[in-house]
């Protein structure tokens, strides 16, 4: 089962590559008492993913910001190592949290997963977008083709804050 606006995000632990080296970002502590954006992708460095999702992101920043989000963030089922290098890449900056889900333990508790073994990707993210407030889910925008960008954009959950 999916989940759904009300619901608290799951207990999981992502994992961030930083200057510092390797960090677990726990959700319980990470969403805690805060407003974050947060967008999930099927993969890095994939056509929509990088040509229109995370740009979208990086570019209405500074609107979601001023809306109360505090952090905006970016998860996939992608290895820290993947996320750092797609998030320079993409000259993401300060702008976008780049979090790992590489064993898929939050796209598995959250019910939002993508088959995509079809394309030799095995099981990933379903792309979409929410709004997570102390950690309950407030809006959240799922993409019924994960090909596209329309439903998850920054710029449709801007509308909604």
């Amino acid at each position: 089962m999916a989940i759904k606006v009300g619901d608290r995000i799951p207990s999981v632990t992502f994992k961030q590559k930083t200057a510092d080296g390797m960090k677990d970002v726990k959700s319980d502590e990470y969403f805690k008492g805060r407003k974050v954006a947060l967008f999930a992708v099927p993969g890095a460095f994939t056509p929509t993913c990088s040509a229109k999702h995370l740009p979208n992101y990086v570019e209405r920043a500074s609107d979601l910001k001023k809306k109360g989000v505090a952090e905006i963030a970016c998860v996939s089922v992608n290895d820290a190592f993947v996320m750092e290098a797609w998030g320079k890449a993409q000259n993401v900056g300060e702008s976008v949290t780049m979090l790992g889900d590489g064993n898929g333990d939050f796209a598995r508790a959250t019910g939002l997963t993508l088959d995509g073994r079809g394309f030799g990707l095995g099981e990933r993210t379903t792309r979409f977008s929410m709004l997570v407030d102390n950690g309950v889910v407030k809006v959240l925008n799922v993409e019924g083709n994960p090909g596209e960008m329309k439903e998850s954009s920054a710029d449709k959950l801007l509308s909604q804050i």
